[in-house]
């Protein structure tokens, strides 16, 4: 099996068989992001994508998930995911979970019969990148969707039982617009009710137009602590119980988990132990 370009997972499928169902990524426009950028968008031919599990299924013993990349495999048709979903079940034994990236055009593109469908058939989880609630920020990084449409593509997953996880990223809003970032995307993720929170913290890549933005004095990268202060403030505007958390990402100044709203206090107190200590905090390099 051939690999195509750069492949990308989210870390809870390290351990994964990753099987290129699309390449690159049907939004590709967000200005942080550095992912994709080489890449045109496309879904690869059917016979490819079932060429590949057959000829992986030598190793089924051993697969206990299946991640089908690249950056939106949800958008491929459904009956297409259905023969994928239904070749994996076939093949793997084994495999207890399967997950894509699904952009909010893809979920919206599903029926909820669709969606049903999919995860009678196998499909597990879906990763989706909320990266800000503040509908100020989601337009300023060309994100192309609404707070309020992310909030209804969750749920859309929700009902249809299949797992969510959810990813923001601290620092997005950059010092100008922080208090926002923390505030609405606290919210946003209230009203989501997702079954997993992710939490990253922006590192700037010189391919992006968020980078030049800050070579010219447009955005602020925020310090450490304002990370930190930001994070707290965030924190306190979930309520989502159930939910896990984590903040344990290499991007991360420090380690955070635990569960909405049990661990809630718990969280907030291990920032305000960091904060209040004034413990020093490696300036990590935020610019590639």
């Amino acid at each position: 099996m051939q690999y195509y370009g750069a492949v990308y997972r989210p870390p809870s499928e390290a351990n994964s068989l990753i099987i290129q169902a699309t390449l690159g990524c049907s939004q590709n426009t967000c200005t942080f992001c550095g992912m994709y950028k080489n890449e045109r968008f496309i879904i690869r031919p059917k016979e490819e994508v079932l060429k590949d599990l057959q000829e992986m299924s030598a190793h089924a013993d051993h697969v206990r998930r299946v991640f089908l990349a690249d950056g939106d495999a949800l958008i491929i048709p459904t009956d297409t995911l259905v023969t994928y979903l239904e070749t994996i079940k076939e093949l793997y034994p084994y495999c207890q979970k399967v997950g894509v990236y699904a952009s909010p055009k893809s979920i919206q593109s599903k029926t909820p019969e669709d969606l049903k469908l999919l995860h009678s058939k196998g499909l597990t989880i879906a990763y989706l990148g909320l990266e800000s609630g503040s509908n100020k920020i989601l337009k300023a990084i060309k994100k192309g969707v609404t707070a309020e449409e992310m909030i209804a593509c969750c749920q859309k997953l929700n009902e249809a039982d299949i797992l969510t996880s959810v990813t923001v990223i601290s620092g997005l809003g950059g010092r100008q617009l922080m208090e926002e970032h923390a505030v609405e995307t606290g919210k946003v993720l209230s009203a989501m009710q997702a079954d997993y929170i992710g939490l990253l913290t922006l590192i700037l890549e010189p391919s992006t137009p968020l980078y030049k933005d800050h070579q010219e004095g447009r955005f602020t990268l925020l310090t450490s602590r304002e990370v930190l202060l930001e994070t707290r403030k965030m924190i306190e505007h979930i309520s989502s119980p159930g939910t896990i958390f984590r903040s344990n990402h290499a991007s991360n100044y420090i380690a955070l988990r635990g569960t909405f709203d049990d661990d809630k206090e718990k969280l907030l107190k291990s920032l305000d132990l960091v904060l209040k200590e004034n413990a020093p905090l490696s300036e990590k390099f935020r610019m590639l």
